[in-house]
């Protein structure tokens, strides 16, 4: 994924270098790795609330969202699901690849709330590699985790096309 020199990896873990979508084809069933640490602010969530018009309080009331049952503001699921292509471009690239299209989600859940604050991760997993007329269909699975929680807060099925040279 070409886009994955525009994040800065915060460490030494490798990233999966595939030279090819023939090569990818190899790694289906396996998972490819685990991202950085994302740190998730309120100032992440304010943005994404404006962004969104998703201006809950729940999300951006610091004072009222303190006595809630979080005991904090929590990002938007939104929000946590569209972390996971930067988490995607640090875990794995495909070379000679002209470009990376979002397909869209086969299935997305959001099991825990992400509170303002917390720090996640996503851990990648290949599902698939199909051709199609142009390109290829990669299917991935992407389980995104609290630090200090084996509770996954988000998982999803993200489909991709990716098209070459």
């Amino acid at each position: 994924m070409k886009n994955a020199r525009l994040f800065r990896r915060d460490r030494d873990a490798p990233m999966r270098r595939f030279a090819d979508v023939q090569d990818l084809r190899t790694a289906q069933g396996q998972i490819l790795g685990e991202s950085d640490w994302v740190t998730v602010t309120q100032d992440m969530i304010d943005r994404f609330a404006e962004a969104t018009g998703d201006d809950q309080w729940i999300h951006v009331d610091r004072e009222r969202a303190k006595a809630s049952p979080f005991g904090t503001t929590i990002a938007h699921g939104f929000l946590t699901l569209s972390l996971i292509p930067r988490m995607l471009y640090g875990v794995y690239s495909v070379g000679k690849i002209g470009a990376s299209l979002n397909y869209g989600c086969n299935k997305v859940r959001f099991t825990q709330p992400v509170p303002s604050g917390s720090r996640v991760r996503g851990s990648i997993k290949l599902l698939s590699v199909e051709d199609m007329a142009r390109g290829v269909r990669v299917t991935t699975e992407a389980t995104v985790r609290l630090e200090a929680s084996e509770r996954p807060a988000c998982i999803a099925e993200l489909v991709a096309v990716l098209l070459p040279v």
